[in-house]
């Protein structure tokens, strides 16, 4: 394990929100002195779990998802899809990992609805957003079934699954739906009344589908989900990344020609901006470095792209003033989008992680560093647990008080990064 610890840039003291109601002096704890340690990565695991496990069950079916700062409930007749997966995948992976099976029972508890509710058997389809327990929204978003995958990759690791006859049911059923052969893709959206949406394609839903597949075939070892996440991680990163100044851009036309203008005037969309994401150039890094663990034959290209894309989008958008990674470039290489968000801080702390382990340049551990710092600080909610919220201004203030929200924050991305993070720390 890690035990050295490099001093970053000063971050700012100041933690102000702009919402009435919410607090405008939180509580602090001391910087750690150790950002690698099993022993700090796994506190931080429980303070977010701990946030979640005293209110998420719902004992009429599936798990509460918004939340405000203190722990208050709102909207709790309201599920979204990729929260109702992706909380399953917390409390899986976190049981597994803290030896609780309470933790695995809440997530099984959450899979259940999964599968008995956002999923309609007459249509094979589930349900993008649900509401007092029935089906709302019937779209069908490949980004939606790529956390179902994902939620039961994490069941069968977590050893709550029988056997591996659910991965591979979501797979064939994404084959079926979503697949595109001959472009190495997956399409993005089906309507609610069964119509493939032909005027976009996107790399979002890609780019966690790749990431569902690395974790079924590390649950499985079924090489078909490893070798079709090389697929995508080749077609995205590779064949359009040149097509798009070697960054990874958002949207394409349904050719996958891409696509510069689509939600230019949207650039803060929540699963659709405009620009290049910094935090999802680091994903697909960290998507490359997870396939190349696998398989490195052949793939030191993988290596050196991740470094590509993590540095390149480190440079472009770090900010010396007030920390962190801002939200968006354009096609000019200027900021686009200023604002701070969570996800991305914390997915970039997982790729520095990794890119650490596989190259030991000591510039990644720093930036690793100076991240948790950076969170630590401004992010991290040291008085009810887990990260703060949604997104902030770029000088670090709040927009509301709101720490969980349907379809948009349950830290997963924040307990996933810690994970990444002992692999490559522990």
């Amino acid at each position: 394990s890690c035990s050295f610890f490099f001093l970053a840039a000063p971050v700012r003291a100041e933690q102000q929100v702009m919402v009435q109601g919410a607090p405008t002096e939180r509580t602090k704890k001391p910087l750690p002195d150790n950002f690698f340690s099993k022993e700090f990565l796994i506190q931080h695991i429980k303070d977010i779990i701990s946030f979640y496990e005293p209110r998420v069950v719902d004992s009429t079916g599936g798990l509460f998802q918004s939340f405000y700062v203190d722990g208050t409930p709102f909207d709790p007749e309201f599920r979204q899809i990729v929260t109702s997966t992706r909380m399953v995948v917390n409390f899986m992976l976190a049981g597994k990992l803290l030896g609780r099976q309470d933790l695995i029972d809440i997530g099984r508890h959450g899979l259940e609805y999964v599968e008995k509710n956002h999923y309609v058997a007459e249509r094979e389809a589930y349900a993008f957003s649900m509401r007092n327990h029935a089906p709302e929204d019937m779209t069908e978003q490949a980004y939606g079934y790529a956390f179902v995958l994902a939620a039961h990759a994490a069941a069968v690791a977590a050893g709550a699954a029988a056997d591996h006859s659910g991965v591979a049911r979501i797979f064939e059923l994404m084959e079926k739906k979503f697949w595109l052969s001959e472009k190495g893709a997956y399409l993005d959206t089906i309507s609610a009344a069964g119509v493939v949406d032909n005027s976009y394609r996107g790399q979002n839903s890609n780019m966690h589908i790749c990431e569902g597949l690395i974790a079924a075939f590390e649950a499985t070892q079924d090489m078909r989900y490893l070798n079709r996440a090389q697929v995508l991680a080749e077609t995205f990163t590779q064949t359009l990344a040149e097509k798009a100044k070697g960054f990874v851009w958002e949207h394409y036309t349904v050719d996958f020609e891409v696509d510069w203008e689509y939600n230019k005037d949207d650039p803060t969309n929540i699963y659709r901006p405009w620009g290049f994401q910094p935090g999802h150039q680091n994903e697909w890094a960290k998507n490359l470095l997870n396939i190349y663990r696998h398989k490195p034959e052949n793939n030191r290209w993988m290596v050196e792209k991740a470094k590509q894309l993590f540095d390149g989008a480190w440079k472009l958008s770090y900010d010396s003033e007030h920390g962190g990674l801002v939200y968006g470039f354009g096609p000019d290489m200027k900021w686009c989008d200023e604002e701070k968000y969570f996800w991305v801080q914390s997915e970039s702390m997982a790729t520095a992680a990794l890119l650490y382990q596989v190259t030991g340049e000591a510039k990644y551990v720093e930036r690793y560093v100076n991240l948790w710092r950076y969170c630590w600080e401004h992010w991290i909610d040291h008085e009810y647990g887990a990260w703060i919220g949604f997104k902030m201004t770029r000088d670090n203030r709040s927009f509301d008080n709101k720490k969980a929200i349907a379809g948009g924050k349950c830290d997963y991305h924040t307990l996933v990064a810690c994970i990444e993070a002992l692999r490559a720390f522990t």
